[in-house]
């Protein structure tokens, strides 16, 4: 398989129930893909950068893996793409990084229903993204058909709030899985 990375931007991890489930089932399945942890990698926000690039850089497939924090990236992952995918390296005359693959996979807290034309927020999780799109052209990536869950709230912890969203967590990382497979193939 080719070479993946996964940056997981989920600011604390130790908190989270979903986007653990995620990164382990997309472990245990893509032993071979490179899993970045920002939160742990970087408590304080200190990124480094040099490191980062390296990681892009032999990557083939991309996976910015995180919970929708106010319509986009969690602060974390915002602040990580803002330092590392600097022009030079990321895009400009001298960019180093066209070509890769990249995949947004995300969970909201939020239910389907109220990511509707006719639901509370009055637009889809996709009518958000196309940030990444233009991300994703701005430095000659290959933007990959999104991986989106919703409903994964973290309100409520006992026993069968967990057990469900695990479950619904199981089933975003098979989906990812087989994207990650599609853009590798």
């Amino acid at each position: 398989m080719k070479n993946v990375l996964i940056i997981s931007g989920h600011p604390d991890l130790n908190g989270s129930v979903a986007n653990v489930e995620i990164l382990q089932s997309v472990e245990k399945a893509l032993p071979n893909a490179e899993i970045r942890r920002l939160d742990s990698l970087y408590p304080t926000y200190q990124f480094n950068i040099e490191a980062e690039q390296s990681a892009i850089l032999k990557a083939d497939v991309i996976v910015f893996q995180f919970p929708f924090s106010w319509y986009s990236v969690p602060g974390l992952m915002k602040l990580w793409i803002d330092k590392v995918f600097v022009h030079g390296f990321a895009h400009g005359s001298t960019a180093k990084i066209a070509g890769k693959k990249l995949i947004i996979s995300t969970t909201t807290g939020a239910p389907n229903e109220v990511y509707q034309k006719d639901g509370f927020f009055k637009h889809t999780v996709e009518d958000y993204l196309p940030q990444f799109e233009t991300f994703a052209i701005l430095c000659g990536l290959d933007y990959q058909l999104p991986v989106i869950t919703c409903g994964l709230s973290y309100v409520g912890r006992d026993e069968e709030k967990i057990a469900e969203q695990k479950a619904i967590a199981q089933d975003h990382a098979t989906r990812l899985v087989k994207a990650i497979e599609k853009a590798v193939a």
